[in-house]
């Protein structure tokens, strides 16, 4: 599920913005929903998920210890 979400730490990526993880979180959720856009009932519940989503992933990011790497994310 999700093949085409990018890796977003090193070695794979040098750096990740938060537009990189908000893409990621939304792709996902459009995958587990199986919509690409939600009706307007929908879009509050929708968009509430998205932003969980990146938020976690955010924390993720900042917390991982991966040994050797740089800089993991450029915050925007």
């Amino acid at each position: 599920m999700c093949r085409s979400i990018k890796t977003l730490r090193p070695p794979f990526q040098e750096t990740v913005t938060d537009e990189d993880v908000r893409a990621a979180a939304l792709q996902y959720v459009r995958k587990v929903s199986g919509f690409r856009a939600p009706a307007a009932h929908n879009a509050e519940v929708f968009t509430r998920a998205v932003d969980e989503i990146t938020a976690s992933t955010l924390a993720l990011l900042d917390e991982l210890q991966v040994r050797g790497a740089g800089p993991q994310r450029v915050a925007e």
